[in-house]
């Protein structure tokens, strides 16, 4: 009783600040958790899927109903970076009838979100089902280990800066190609945008 007593005592003679930084502590060891958690996954769906050495994405397939085109990533990124086309991206867009104003604005259009809730929303029930819906957009060429390979992507992509956006989840996907349905990116953008601000609402805080 009497350590029990002491240990209230010295809880409650702590000052905001030094609960601040105590609370900030356990807030780095969780991001440091889960981006462990993140980088354990792209290595083993690497294992899984090819038995390659662990790399991003470097080619995206990008699929418009009767045709499909393989593009490098860096292309697609320098298209969501400074709207500048590359040929073979302006002719695809031009076939599928695409606005390329639009696609840019889904690709680029950046999504606020805390990576330590969002690591623990998306190792949830209703993270996988969220997953699930991505993965019809954005999957692996295989179509095995969706799910682990866009929760990886996620997770990596918004322990940078706070934020992702579809072509950075591109960037950090964990296999050599990803494809894409170039149809329902503004699907995969509204779903992508529904995450911002109401992750805890879907844990249920």
């Amino acid at each position: 009783m009497w350590k029990l007593y002491k240990a209230a005592t010295y809880c409650s003679q702590m000052s905001s600040k030094q609960k601040k930084t105590i609370t900030e502590i356990n807030v780095m060891r969780y991001r440091l958790l889960s981006l462990r958690r993140a980088l354990f996954l792209v290595i083993t769906i690497c294992l899984l899927l090819s038995s390659v050495p662990v790399k991003a994405a470097e080619r995206v397939v990008l699929k418009y109903r009767i045709f499909r085109e393989s593009l490098s990533v860096e292309e697609l990124s320098t298209f969501a970076e400074t709207g500048k086309l590359s040929r073979s991206l302006q002719v695809n867009l031009a076939l599928a009838r695409q606005d390329p104003k639009l696609i840019r604005k889904y690709l680029s259009q950046p999504v606020k979100v805390d990576p330590v809730i969002l690591d623990r929303v998306l190792n949830s029930p209703i993270g996988n089902a969220i997953l699930d819906q991505l993965s019809q957009v954005i999957h692996t060429p295989s179509q095995k280990a969706n799910r682990q390979a866009l929760r990886s992507a996620l997770v990596l992509s918004a322990n940078v800066d706070k934020q992702m956006t579809l072509v950075e989840i591109m960037q950090n996907y964990p296999t050599s190609a990803v494809e894409v349905d170039g149809e329902r990116l503004e699907s995969a953008y509204r779903q992508l945008a529904r995450l911002q601000g109401n992750l805890q609402d879907l844990l249920g805080f």
